[in-house]
């Protein structure tokens, strides 16, 4: 995803350096223009004051065709910078609406291993807590087993005095 988020960030920026040049060619094209119409302006005064000269006209005239075709390239980088400004929104409302959708996952994941975190440290409590029951009652048996053992030899250590003592009778 991070991976994407780069290629896409590195996609906006391109587009972005894209529209920026289209922006200054839109402004060289606008001062061109005005140079353009400024010099029309004086040819048509030229043209007042030279009647007799016919290559003027022609020269207006192509400068006329060169200034509609500078205005309609002019629109058309207009259309395209407008493509690409809603192709760029467009872009960067998916990339917000991912992250808030990872950010979302994120704390979701980051919660449930808090919880699990709650119940090992509770397990490992009473995993403690039975262990150590267990020891004490390893050790009571142990003694109860040694005092067993202890009364049953004292059982027949009287046990065998009492045969004894029977038999010398």
């Amino acid at each position: 995803m991070e991976a994407d988020v780069s290629e896409m960030r590195n996609e906006l920026q391109s587009r972005d350096s894209l529209w920026r040049r289209i922006q200054l060619e839109c402004q060289e094209l606008h001062t061109e223009l005005l140079k353009i119409k400024e010099y029309k302006d004086m040819q048509e005064i030229q043209i007042k004051n030279q009647s007799s000269c016919v290559q003027l006209p022609e020269q207006l005239e192509n400068k006329n065709t060169e200034l509609l075709l500078l205005a309609e390239s002019q629109e058309h980088q207009e259309e395209e910078l407008n493509k690409i400004r809603n192709h760029v929104y467009r872009e960067e409302q998916s990339h917000c609406s991912e992250q808030e959708r990872m950010k979302t996952e994120i704390s979701a994941l980051t919660e449930e291993l808090h919880h699990k975190e709650i119940t090992i440290a509770t397990i490992m409590k009473k995993a403690s807590l039975l262990e150590r029951q267990l020891k004490m009652e390893l050790e009571t048996k142990q003694k109860l087993l040694t005092e067993q053992q202890l009364l049953e030899f004292r059982y027949q250590v009287i046990k065998s005095e009492n045969t004894h003592l029977k038999e010398m009778m």
